[in-house]
């Protein structure tokens, strides 16, 4: 391999996918081609996987070894998440959580089209790329609309009596983080204001950034039932269009023995797909959001 082709090839191959990427994430956000506010899966499959063959094409003339060509993808995933971020104004969590798709489809785009273009067979490589954008234009066009429950339970020692004032609203959490995104950044839960101890009051869940999500009470059952819709949530880089947070509920469940089950549900919906990889993110957040706002609640009542 000479320097001729880390001058002119490699580049080439880096400037070449990425442009061809930024065009076409860019008209596909920033055009009614697709629902709007939806980061489809073809974004985060197809479009990775068009890099890795556009930029195999370049490196391939250079008899580049395999483990180069690998560490030449994750450099290009590495240049298109930068891009992300001045771009796209993505936050640097959610460039984060996305980023093995990109790793992962570029490396397999590249070795695509390692095999692609050392065959030379030009039926093959139509047939490649005309299934690709068969399979962008099918998702672009089909509807996007998911949502979820997730739900966690916890046994706390104290009555449902003793319980209730502790989850209709609770003082700042004093706990470090344990989940590691909230440590790296991601805010965290940490203190909730009420209105009113009334169906219709207002609510307020406070995050470590200051970042507030404004509540509205729809089912007020003391000692039993506090279910809650979010009216407004925070315009915050790392969920402002990829997440809708709708409904939060706070169970309780006598145990006849002393003892409470405390269940908290959240619903949301998702902007981003593939539901597969992104689901796994939302629930695991989710779930440490809850974790962290019963095990204040559990060590108030229990005190």
């Amino acid at each position: 391999m000479n320097l001729n082709f880390y001058k002119s090839n490699l580049f080439k191959g880096f400037a070449a996918s990425n442009i061809v990427a930024m065009l076409i994430v860019g008209i596909s956000k920033y055009t009614n081609f697709q629902e709007s506010g939806v980061l489809i899966f073809s974004v985060f499959v197809i479009v990775p996987l068009l890099m890795g063959i556009i930029s195999s094409w370049f490196w391939v003339k250079g008899n580049v070894k395999s483990k180069a060509l690998a560490g030449y993808s994750v450099l290009n995933g590495t240049i298109a998440i930068l891009l992300s971020f001045v771009f796209l104004k993505e936050g640097v969590i959610c460039l984060l959580i996305v980023s093995p798709l990109i790793f992962c489809f570029i490396i397999t785009g590249v070795f695509t089209g390692k095999r692609m273009f050392q065959q030379n067979n030009q039926t093959l490589n139509v047939s490649v790329f005309s299934l690709l954008f068969v399979v962008f234009i099918s998702d672009s066009l089909s509807n996007h609309d998911y949502e979820n429950l997730v739900a966690d339970e916890m046994v706390v020692n104290a009555t449902p009596e003793e319980i209730w004032k502790n989850v209709v609203a609770f003082d700042k959490i004093e706990k470090k983080d344990d989940y590691w995104l909230f440590q790296i950044g991601m805010p965290s839960p940490m203190q909730t204001t009420v209105d009113g101890y009334y169906k219709g009051a207002g609510r307020k869940c406070i995050f470590s950034n200051g970042y507030t999500f404004d509540e509205k009470i729809v089912t007020y059952k003391p000692n039993e039932d506090l279910t809650f819709d979010i009216v407004k949530q925070p315009l915050d880089p790392e969920i402002m269009g990829h997440i809708d947070i709708l409904r939060g509920q706070f169970l309780l469940k006598d145990n006849g023995n002393g003892t409470t089950t405390l269940v908290g549900n959240s619903w949301y919906r998702l902007h981003v797909f593939p539901v597969w990889y992104y689901d796994i993110w939302a629930k695991s957040i989710t779930r440490n959001v809850h974790l962290r706002v019963m095990e204040h609640i559990k060590m108030l009542s229990e005190k």
